[in-house]
């Protein structure tokens, strides 16, 4: 790469440009979103889901998709139906811990086809339409909120934050884990790709990590967050040496009521009781049937808005500096080449979860 440092950082760009038109396309869209009967009832509705088996968020024909598998839910309980507007759009096999809609619903009785009812409580709604999910098996509503009729579940959002999962190691990707993260045989440098993570995030043209197809009017997007940890692997259960600490722990709680429990590293897991012996490459015999675990690492990216698949391309780039395929000037180098063709190879969406939507709520 030639240039100085100072030459190939990523561009700045000034904030009030980035959302102008992407905020005259919401109130368009939030206006005609708006429910003018003042009998019917706007909720708010979290929704957790496993995206294996979603052909997306997204209304489509001849596809199980959230948004049908929860609006004949609804149809269900309240007898006719309705439509759904989720605040953010997920792909095929992508999960949410924490996925938001609205919907409005005009209770109708029943027993005498016409007359308009009192709305149901939140709680209500939360119970009967996890009531008519229960046989699905992989998606659940995890809150409900009454909210004003012009309250829009994706213009209204301030914030939606995301994780990813990697997990790292040559043994073959537990079956617990298998659609539910990036499995990557080799070893991550986590040093690194923290230092890549300073390189992008930030208010950027991030025309590389931008797909074809997207929508979206501008590619200027403010990353507020852009994070990578380990994190102890999952499903996670303790280790002999982990269970005598803690009772170790108990013990002196018991004599001592002052004296803090212990704390375990965060990858206490990776302890040698665990480990397959490497030296001869077999088990020893009381560890006979214990799987090796994989080192486990969560990218969280942050943001009001995010491009279309702006998140997996992004950690395309950052388990490629974690490989060594790449350094840091190559992610400033892929920045400022402001096409996608620039970026890493994106990263499957099997890892990829929609963890929490932020509004500000009246």
């Amino acid at each position: 790469m030639t240039g100085s440092p100072t030459e190939s950082r990523p561009s700045k760009i000034l904030k009030s440009q980035g959302h102008t038109d992407q905020d005259k396309e919401d109130k368009q869209l939030q206006d005609l979103s708006m429910s003018k009967n003042p009998r019917i009832q706007r909720y708010l509705v979290a929704i957790e889901y496993i995206g294996t088996r979603f052909s997306g968020s997204q209304q489509q024909p001849n596809c199980r998709t959230v948004v049908g598998v929860l609006e004949e839910a609804f149809h269900k309980f309240i007898g006719q139906p309705v439509s759904i507007f989720c605040s953010s759009r997920t792909d095929a096999g992508v999960h949410a811990l924490s996925n938001v809609c609205h919907v409005d619903v005009e209770r109708i009785s029943k027993r005498k086809p016409g007359e308009v009812l009192p709305p149901h409580e939140p709680s209500v709604v939360r119970r009967a339409v996890n009531h008519f999910l229960q046989n699905e098996g992989d998606i659940s509503v995890i809150d409900v909120r009454c909210v004003p009729n012009d309250f829009h579940a994706r213009f209204k959002a301030q914030e939606r934050t995301y994780f990813y999962r990697l997990v790292s190691g040559s043994e073959p990707l537990s079956t617990f884990e298998k659609e539910r993260a990036w499995h990557v045989p080799e070893k991550l440098d986590l040093n690194a790709m923290q230092e890549a993570c300073k390189v992008l995030v930030g208010h950027h043209d991030f025309s590389s990590f931008r797909a074809a197809g997207c929508q979206a009017n501008s590619p200027i997007r403010t990353l507020d967050e852009l994070h990578v940890c380990e994190v102890p692997a999952t499903p996670y259960f303790p280790s002999i040496t982990e269970r005598e600490q803690n009772n170790s722990s108990l013990k002196d709680s018991h004599t001592c009521s002052v004296k803090p429990d212990v704390e375990l590293p965060i990858n206490s897991f990776s302890n040698t009781n665990d480990m397959v012996d490497t030296n001869n490459g077999k088990s020893n015999l009381e560890e006979f049937g214990i799987r090796r675990r994989h080192r486990s690492y969560v990218v969280t990216a942050r943001a009001r808005s995010f491009l279309y698949h702006q998140v997996r391309l992004l950690v395309g780039v950052l388990k490629c500096v974690g490989t060594g395929e790449l350094t840091t000037s190559d992610v400033e180098r892929i920045m400022n080449a402001k096409t996608v063709t620039a970026a890493s190879p994106m990263a499957p969406a099997c890892g990829l979860y929609l963890g929490r939507v932020k509004y500000d709520l009246p």
